[in-house]
């Protein structure tokens, strides 16, 4: 019987053994449901977006918002893996951030978003894209490209050039053009991007085409605009040449030189500056091209933008984005130093923000 009563024992400690082994099994089941995230699998997270955030100190994941399904983001710039975005593009980004935040900076890097720089951002719906335009920087051949996006043309081939300037007759609706909580919607889920270049050369190109080669399209910037600034700023008024590249510049480095530039409307976009133009540190932009780097820069966009298999960027005349300092140097020469200094003065906020460097003749 002691045998017996033995046995009894080990088959009861036995049971014992497994029932303690099924409570832990049902306990860790328990704790693994219970405490388990529900955000951690098949959950739609919100993207992180990084993009030129100037008030706050830190890019952070903000909580998920629930908009119409016409203003859901789209695009492969909102996959949430912006890490892999080339090292550039992070940088000019980054540089945009500090130098908004830096307040020696403030009265040149800072504008109100005002109707004049909503008028400057075309809107794509379609593709969920906004574009801020900032003449003489290639902006004609990506407007071409939101022509075709929003289904006016179906190539960039067939769009008129007389018809891609002609807003009542090319399908770019203008963010203007919105009420005010659809302008806020668009410019906080949005693709938002424009391309810049070397500010001075920048003002090269618009001297010579609107007041060089090309005024038979667009009279007024040789008939009105031009003795305008001749009457105010040429210093030998027994001259009667046309706008010489010196009146530009002591023009546009004149502090008052807003009351001429009220009434020459509009038409000012081209040498304005392009904080004035696209409002860089109160609008989040995604993506900051340079002219001088286009040849990369365009297919990103369009990546980024997730449409880069829809449309291409139109082909880049070899050299014509390569920064020419002779030519600038050249256009300079005969300008003095005050009114280089001035005219540097009033585009310094373009400069630093964007990454450009100080001119080496205004150095030495």
């Amino acid at each position: 019987w002691l045998v017996s009563d033995n046995m009894h024992h080990q088959w009861l400690l036995l049971a014992a053994c497994f029932w303690v082994i099924f409570m832990f099994m049902v306990a860790s089941k328990f704790i693994t449901l219970t405490f388990k995230d529900p955000d951690g699998y098949g959950a739609k997270q919100e993207p992180l977006i990084l993009t030129a955030v100037t008030k706050v100190e830190e890019v952070h994941v903000p909580e998920e918002k629930h908009w119409p399904e016409e203003f859901q983001p789209t695009g492969k710039a909102f996959s949430g893996n912006l890490i892999r975005q080339p090292l550039v593009h992070m940088e000019r980004l980054e540089l945009l951030r500090n130098v908004c935040r830096d307040t020696a900076l403030r009265n040149l890097s800072h504008t109100a978003v005002s109707k004049f720089v909503l008028d400057r951002i075309f809107v794509c719906d379609k593709h969920k894209i906004l574009f801020c335009q900032t003449p003489k920087v290639g902006n004609t051949q990506w407007k071409k490209v939101l022509i075709v996006l929003n289904g006016a043309f179906s190539s960039i081939e067939e769009i008129p050039e007389n018809i891609v300037h002609d807003h009542e007759k090319n399908g770019l609706p203008r963010l203007s053009s919105f009420s005010d909580s659809e302008i806020k919607k668009r410019l906080s889920l949005y693709f938002k991007f424009f391309i810049v270049r070397d500010p001075f050369e920048r003002l090269i190109s618009a001297f010579k085409d609107k007041f060089v080669h090309n005024p038979r399209f667009e009279p007024w910037y040789r008939h009105e605009i031009a003795p305008g600034i001749i009457r105010k700023y040429r210093k030998n008024r027994t001259e009667t040449k046309g706008l010489q590249f010196e009146d530009f510049v002591r023009y546009l480095g004149d502090p008052n030189h807003r009351w001429l530039d009220v009434q020459f409307g509009d038409h000012i976009i081209h040498w304005v500056t392009y904080v004035e133009l696209c409002a860089p540190c109160e609008i989040t932009y995604s993506v900051i091209g340079h002219h001088e780097t286009l040849e990369d820069d365009a297919p990103y966009i369009l990546k980024a933008a997730g449409i880069d298999h829809l449309v291409s960027y139109p082909t880049i005349p070899p050299g014509i984005t390569v920064y020419n300092k002779t030519k600038v140097e050249r256009y300079f020469s005969g300008i003095s130093k005050r009114d280089i200094r001035r005219l540097y003065a009033r585009f310094e906020g373009d400069f630093k923000l964007f990454g450009y460097r100080e001119p080496d003749f205004l150095l030495n």
